[in-house]
């Protein structure tokens, strides 16, 4: 991983300043300043194409434009068309930043193949559906494995749909993270999309007087069986069912998530983690809990977004259908 970051050269001044074959123009327009968790995932899509050379046996840095191709083919088997199309601005950005005269990324047969995949997979986002709190009172009867796996998927479920949680804020989750309190529990996450200066977020998650669906009695159950102390909460499992030491992946917590969705009937294919956070605020905006309270709970900062799950919840309580077929 040690040579993956030397070659990541977006940020690095030095390697900009030295760069012979760069116009004074260019140095200004690479200078410009980026977010910290900008830059973070430039460098994780640099780390991703580099540890798939490695698989392949190609070379990521020089690299060919047809090791472009063949990277974005692969990850266009389980990304979206957008997605690719980000990788692909990450790397472009790199070789530029790297001052290599000839980037690969934008040779023609790059642009064509990034238009190929459009093409077959549409370039319109279809987003994750909504796991609602009916759905997440079903999974809870579902509970598979043994009794730790059992209180670790549970409370991965129900911390994700209360704390309204991406994927990626569970992965990160730490024992130091949550303080217990009479009412509750309060969440900390050190890092989140939308906290760009990693000042930290607060999630408060009440106790709930049903226990089979409370996250609080959950995340004690799963910290009691499993002996967690201190660092990730969440993990994963040896092959010999023994607790890992490192936290668990975003991708493994997608997966909980369609499996259960699928024993309960519904299409894996259709649901993914941010099916929690979806279902939590869709579930909320049913209830007419109002705007700036889901808001407070999402930690959503663009109300469009709020008021596109409030409006999607709208249209199947307030449908002029029920006013024609049960009109009377």
């Amino acid at each position: 991983m040690e040579a993956h970051r030397d070659n990541f050269f977006i940020g690095r001044s030095e390697a900009i300043a030295n760069n012979e074959k760069l116009s004074d123009k260019a140095r200004q327009s690479i200078y410009i300043a980026r977010a910290d968790n900008t830059l973070r995932a430039y460098e994780a899509d640099w780390n991703d194409f580099c540890e798939w050379c490695e698989y392949h046996h190609v070379s990521a840095y020089p690299a060919i434009p047809e090791t472009i191709v063949n990277y974005i083919n692969d990850l266009a088997d389980n990304a979206k068309a957008n997605t690719v199309a980000r990788r692909i601005s990450a790397l472009t950005e790199n070789f530029d930043a790297a001052g290599v005269q000839d980037n690969p990324c934008r040779f023609p047969i790059v642009k064509n193949a990034l238009r190929g995949i459009k093409r077959m997979k549409g370039v319109m986002q279809h987003g994750k559906l909504p796991i609602l709190f009916d759905d997440i009172k079903e999974m809870m009867t579902y509970l598979e494995g043994n009794t730790l796996q059992q209180a670790r998927d549970k409370a991965i479920l129900l911390v994700g749909f209360y704390g309204a949680m991406r994927r990626s804020e569970l992965a990160n989750l730490e024992v130091n993270d949550v303080q217990f309190t009479r009412l509750g529990m309060l969440l900390t996450l050190r890092k989140s999309k939308t906290d760009q200066y990693d000042k930290g977020q607060l999630i408060a998650i009440p106790i709930v007087q049903e226990k089979s669906i409370c996250a609080v009695h959950a995340l004690k159950e799963w910290l009691h069986l499993s002996g967690i102390t201190s660092g990730p909460i969440f993990r994963g499992f040896t092959r010999n069912h023994g607790i890992r030491k490192t936290k668990i992946s975003d991708k493994s917590i997608a997966l909980i998530v369609k499996h259960y969705a699928a024993l309960v009937g519904m299409d894996p294919k259709d649901y993914g983690a941010h099916s929690l956070r979806h279902g939590f605020a869709t579930t909320a905006a049913q209830h007419h809990v109002e705007e700036r309270e889901i808001m407070r709970q999402t930690r959503h900062r663009s109300q469009s977004v709020v008021r596109r799950y409030i409006d999607e919840a709208d249209r199947l309580i307030d449908n002029p259908i029920f006013k024609i077929t049960e009109h009377k």
